[in-house]
């Protein structure tokens, strides 16, 4: 190898990335050095490269089901008792190893993000071009940076802290690094990020200023709870959602009428007004194809992998009404023409129809745009965050949390003390984003996990022992621990 490669090998040997993997990449997102990045084009081709580690179709990221199975410590997913799904059961179970490959994917997507946002950020001041797309360019990769830095210290708590595009000795050896000095991290690219982006969206895989602003407030929301435990931090979430609905038209942002249109699931169309954020599919290409719908999300009986469906407590005592019935498929329909009761099949449990592709095409295959974050998830965050730091709900508060669950075809919320408000809106938000990789770290915040999982239905995936708050976040990868102790 050159010179330059072998620089490539290491970081990404630091991002948890093989020899193979890496002559198997795109160049995209590498580390090429200065040269490479001195025109705006080359900028550009890094952060495309950055956003690829989010989505590579079985590969690392987000569109496909590993991103769920990490979230079934929750009470809204699990997964079939037996068949190929060990790694999955082990989420579900509380017994996840260092060795469990869907951690794999996860660690090594955001990594392999945060590697193409370093190499942007610290080199465009030397790139050439306009200065207003290069900016732009730099608000993004700051944005991808701290979203990958969110998800990597919700799953695993402490973790390397890499900053740096240059290849040092260091790196091989680095330690990690505890979660208050990564959400600082986190916080101050959010603010950069904030101040570069356009109000309006390059694309709608791309954030604008209101993506930007939402995810910092669902950051303090986070910080407010376990394990940092920041509750001044609750004012901070509430006055950044609130910037996003005071200024959606602005942004592009609203709910959508009813929830079957926000889960129509249409390869044809590429986003929604209720999408703060999505990550963009192409069924064309192979490795960019989502396949979190379809296959992977449908019972054996219509020829599906039964990677996920609903747990049977979190069912039953889902309110009914559209949004229950957009939410939950309930029964099967045959290659024979027949249909079965989700009681009689195979799993005995109901599937989560907002994953089955528009058309009910039964494929694992589809250009369905991946969402990550809804308009919904914003007016939840200023609800909860409004009553907890102030200790009574607001007008907006109500109008906010109202508006779902009239559209779910709930009575609105009213009279109700603050901590009953933001217990009610906990809640809500269990229902309105059930799957969606929510409930797990709504549950972590919260330190509910060791209660919602005490009473699981017979029928539903038990935990092995007894739960700890060490269950509250995944060890680090064994391809990691392995070579770097470190890292243990």
């Amino acid at each position: 190898m050159k010179k330059i490669n072998i620089l490539v090998l290491a970081v990404l040997l630091a991002a948890g990335t093989g020899c193979k993997d890496y002559l198997d990449e795109e160049t995209n997102g590498a580390l090429l050095g200065a040269q490479a990045l001195s025109s705006q084009q080359g900028l550009e081709a890094a952060l495309t490269g950055a956003y690829k580690g989010w989505a590579n179709t079985w590969g690392t990221g987000f569109i496909h089901a590993t991103a769920i199975a990490a979230t079934m410590g929750g009470d809204d997913v699990t997964t079939h008792k037996a068949s190929n799904k060990a790694d999955f059961r082990e989420f579900d179970q509380f017994n996840v190893p260092a060795t469990n490959q869907r951690t794999q994917a996860l660690y090594s997507g955001c990594y392999k993000a945060i590697q193409g946002a370093n190499n942007v950020i610290a080199n465009y001041k030397n790139t050439t071009g306009d200065a207003a797309t290069i900016n732009v360019i730099v608000g993004e990769a700051y944005f991808v940076r701290a979203v990958s830095y969110y998800w990597l210290t919700r799953l695993y708590g402490s973790i390397p802290l890499i900053t740096q595009a240059e290849f040092s000795n260091e790196l091989l050896t680095i330690g990690k690094t505890a979660p208050a000095e990564v959400y600082k991290l986190i916080e101050a690219d959010l603010l950069e990020a904030e101040k570069l982006v356009p109000d309006t969206k390059r694309d709608p895989g791309r954030p604008n200023k209101g993506t930007v602003k939402a995810y910092l407030a669902d950051v303090y929301l986070t910080e407010a709870g376990y394990p940092l435990k920041q509750t001044e931090k609750y004012a901070l979430a509430a006055a950044k959602a609130k910037e996003v609905i005071d200024n959606k038209a602005v942004y592009g942002f609203d709910l959508l009428p009813t929830y079957a249109a926000v889960f129509e699931n249409d390869p044809t169309k590429n986003g929604t007004a209720e999408t703060v954020f999505q990550i963009s599919t192409f069924q064309g290409n192979g490795s960019s194809t989502n396949a979190n719908y379809g296959w992977s999300a449908m019972p054996g009986e219509e020829t599906g992998w039964d990677d996920f469906f609903a747990e049977i407590n979190f069912f039953n005592n889902f309110p009914a009404g559209p949004r229950k019935d957009v939410t939950f498929r309930t029964t099967f329909k045959k290659a024979d023409g027949t249909t079965v009761s989700w009681e009689q099949s195979q799993t005995q449990h109901p599937y989560y129809q907002k994953y089955y592709i528009k058309g009910e095409v039964k494929n694992w295959a589809s250009s369905v745009p991946e969402s990550m974050m809804r308009y919904a998830h914003v007016l939840t965050i200023y609800a909860e965050a409004q009553a907890r730091a102030t200790g009574s709900p607001d007008e907006l508060a109500y109008t906010s949390i109202n508006a779902i669950r009239t559209r779910a075809g709930l009575q609105p919320l009213q009279g109700l003390s603050g901590e009953e408000f933001a217990a009610a809106v906990v809640q809500e938000r269990a229902w309105e984003f059930a799957a969606e990789r929510t409930r797990w770290f709504d549950l972590v915040r919260l330190e509910m996990v060791e209660t919602v999982n005490a009473n699981k239905h017979p029928n539903d995936l038990q935990p092995i022992g007894g739960i700890a708050k060490e269950d509250y976040a995944f060890p680090l990868p064994f391809s990691e621990t392995s070579v770097n102790p470190n890292l243990k």
